[in-house]
């Protein structure tokens, strides 16, 4: 890995935000592949437990719903059913279950990955890809590694605002996200440049992933949904 800039050398140009979130989901998407490695096993049997869920809601709501034809009956009188309240609460809880794990092994171990590359190099490999570094935000001079810890503990704050705390870092002057301020810290580049060709492409690569699932996702629930009014049928 190359040697770190000299603090001497630090840029001066805040980074803009979509040259952040290309190098942050950069450094994202190595974590959670690890992570999602780490817990495949289990995840696979809770997305398991998810699905047999979601079909016995469907199944719990068919049945009134079939009864009351050629009317429907009002979301109050499904959500008065006994069966269904339980099976919407262990859908909830079956979904809450998938999400937790793998977020439970990426959240810790990206605070490790970005905290140490950011101490050792003031940069995770994504922000060295795009050229970007976190500095003081008062002065030239290396940075406390606690700070860098600080940083990306305070990041979930950022998270948890809705994002509010990310888009922070379009105002000026500093143009420092609220994790940033957090730490005393800002994110900065040595070009004003646009961003770089390939980022762009895998920006535009992560709108199509995103459109995909979403896509798949649908597919999957119609086809339950399918299942679900043959068995009530049947």
């Amino acid at each position: 890995m190359p040697a770190p800039i000299p603090a001497t050398a630090v840029p001066a140009h805040p980074a803009p935000l979509l040259h952040r979130w290309a190098a942050w989901s950069l450094d994202a998407s190595l974590v959670a592949a690890v992570s999602l490695a780490l817990v495949a096993t289990p995840l696979a049997a809770r997305v398991g437990v998810l699905d047999t869920a979601l079909a016995a809601l469907l199944d719990a709501m068919l049945q009134p719903m079939l009864a009351a034809l050629p009317g429907l009956p009002t979301p109050a009188q499904l959500l008065a059913d006994d069966a269904i309240r339980v099976a919407v609460s262990q859908l909830a809880s079956a979904l809450g279950s998938v999400l937790l794990l793998p977020l439970a092994a990426f959240v810790p171990l990206f605070w490790l990955y970005a905290s140490a590359f950011e101490c050792r190099h003031a940069a995770t490999p994504g922000k060295r890809a795009l050229r970007l570094r976190v500095v003081d935000a008062q002065r030239v001079g290396p940075v406390r590694c606690r700070r860098h810890a600080l940083r990306q503990a305070a990041g979930l704050l950022s998270w948890l605002s809705l994002n509010l705390g990310h888009l922070m870092a379009v105002l000026p002057p500093r143009h420092q996200a609220m994790h940033d301020r957090i730490a005393g810290l800002r994110v900065v580049t040595g070009t004003d440049a646009a961003l770089p060709r390939w980022a762009q492409a895998w920006l535009w690569l992560q709108a199509a992933l995103v459109c995909a699932a979403l896509a798949i996702l649908i597919v999957a629930l119609q086809a339950r949904v399918d299942a679900a009014l043959v068995r009530a049928l049947g």
